[in-house]
Order: structure tokens, then sequence, then C-alpha cells
């Protein structure tokens, strides 16, 4: 149903009348010192893939490259991090496989479950539809900081929070509002993903800066530079597709800006807007924030007003 066409998250394959797969794989080198930090986060941003498609994991598998020199205790310690993760999803981890290397690398494959009517893709967003972000950007800009020493110990016990918090209560929340697109926002910032939306329903997003949540101290950390080459990168890759209206253009450089094991971007009707917001915020979800909206199709994907 979902193959390597288009920009989704993952790929669907029906099953019968009721059910389908979904399959993802995700793995990375360590974006933080603690191997169990590291291995939840690796997790968690390997398990969005399946909650941005609506879905439930079921099963997941370790991918690992580990260097000979390195202490394998330490390895436990990632394992045991990212098994924590798949538990706290409800998945079960069935094995996986790991080869030597001269880097780090921790991820897993993942197959999850989804009606096959009712999973959602990234590419049905409508005319008028609001879109909603469930969690703050600027993780990329403060785990940039974390690596220079440049932010204190609960800026980062809260970051490493964030990254290591499942997407799961925000799907769950949804489950009874129409879905009609979402994504999560991962590597290519909330920019490339909202691009993806755009061009995957042919229409043209509006994202309201304003609007637009920020993780505490994110936006100063930018303001000294602390801005991974990705956002240059995105930028140059938009060039042709993006429009920024009397907008801080440091707020635009987090906008672009990797996030890891991000929130979700949701498109639900300007009716259902208000509705889903007060179920993510009944569900505890750290974030719901809607952050601007779909309008017919003109010559750019995204515009930041």
């Amino acid at each position: 149903m979902v193959g390597t066409d288009g920009y989704e998250d993952a790929g669907v394959y029906r099953l019968d009348d009721e059910r389908a797969l979904i399959q993802t794989v995700d793995f990375f080198p360590p974006i933080v010192d603690d191997p169990r930090w590291y291995g939840r986060i690796a997790a968690a941003n390997a398990l969005s893939d399946v909650f941005a498609m609506g879905g439930v994991p079921l099963t997941a598998l370790n991918i690992v490259a580990w260097p000979k020199e390195l202490d394998v205790a330490l390895l436990g310690e990632v394992m045991a991090g990212g098994q924590e993760k798949i538990r706290e999803a409800g998945a079960a981890l069935c094995g996986g496989h790991s080869v030597t290397g001269d880097t780090i690398l921790y991820g897993l494959a993942v197959t999850g479950e989804v009606h096959p009517e009712r999973f959602w893709s990234n590419a049905g967003a409508r005319v008028g539809d609001r879109l909603l972000l469930t969690k703050p950007l600027g993780i990329g800009i403060v785990s940039t900081a974390m690596k220079k020493g440049r932010v204190d110990a609960t800026t980062i016990d809260a970051a490493l929070e964030q990254m290591a918090m499942l997407n799961k209560n925000a799907v769950h929340a949804l489950r009874e509002i129409d879905i009609h697109a979402a994504t999560d926002v991962t590597g290519f910032g909330i920019m490339g993903h909202g691009r993806e939306m755009a061009d995957g329903s042919g229409l043209t997003l509006e994202l309201d800066s304003s609007a637009v949540p920020l993780f505490p101290g994110s936006l100063d950390l930018a303001r000294e530079g602390l801005v991974s080459g990705g956002a240059k990168r995105g930028k140059e890759n938009m060039a042709e597709a993006y429009a920024v209206e009397d907008v801080d253009p440091v707020l635009v450089d987090i906008m672009f800006d990797a996030e890891t094991s991000g929130g979700l971007l949701v498109a639900v009707s300007d009716a259902d807007a208000s509705r889903a917001v007060s179920r993510l915020e009944d569900a505890g979800v750290s974030c719901a924030a809607i952050v601007g909206g779909f309008e017919p199709r003109d010559e750019l994907a995204v515009r930041v007003r």
C-alpha cells in the first residue's frame, strides 16, 4: 500500500481487510555520551515512524555496529536503554544483528500494525486544514550545545527526556480525530517535513512563526551560532520552494534544523483542531500547538509568516 514512492515515513503492506503491516528502520551514531540514554533516544526515534503512520509497534530488531576495542558492557547499556523504550511502546524485541565497525551505530528495525483503511499518510492534507505540532523545536541546537558543554544539567536532563519521549500518547489521543495527514519532525526539520506534506498533498503550507513552540533556551543558543550544518543544507535544498515574510532569521534557522526524535506534525480540519489540541493536552503530551495551515497550491511549497 505504501512503498518507496513519495515521502512516507514507513512502508505499509496489507495482510487482509483488517490488518496491514508497517515496516521501518532507523539508526544513528551516539548523540549523547550516556550509553543508556543513547539507546533510549535511538529506539524512540526508530519507533516514531510507526506512530507517525498512526500504527501500533509490534516487534523490533536491534541493529548494531560496535568497535572491537570498546567495552561490550557499554553496548549492553545501549541495548538496555533501547529495550526500555521497546517495552514502553508495547512491542517485543525479537533479536537483531551486529557487526564490528569503526563507528558506533545503534537503532531498530520495527514492524507495526494498522488498519489498512486508517493509516496516516503524509500526503492527504486538505485546503483549510490546520497543522498541529506535538513537541517543541530546537532540540538539535541544544544537542549541539550539549556536546560543547554550553548548557547546564537541568537543560541536559530536559533535552534527554524530550528526545526519549515516545509519540505513543499523542497517537492514542488522536484516535478519535479524523487525521488527514501526518509525519514526524526529524532530520529535515519542520520546514523539510512540512514541505513533504505540502508537496505530497499538492498544497502550500503556511507556517505561523509566532506559534511555533521552542525548547527553552534554544533561541538564545541559536543566536550564539550553535546551529547545525543541516540547517544551511536544508535552506539550499529548499531555496526555490519557500519564502519568509518578516521573520527573525535565527528562528528560521531553528525551523530548518534537524530534530532528533521530534514530535508529530498532524493535519486536521479547522473544525477538529481545537478538539485535537484538548485531547493532546488531556493525554499529557508535552506540546500541542497549532503552527499553521494548508492553502491552495501556488508557486511555493512553504511560506513562513
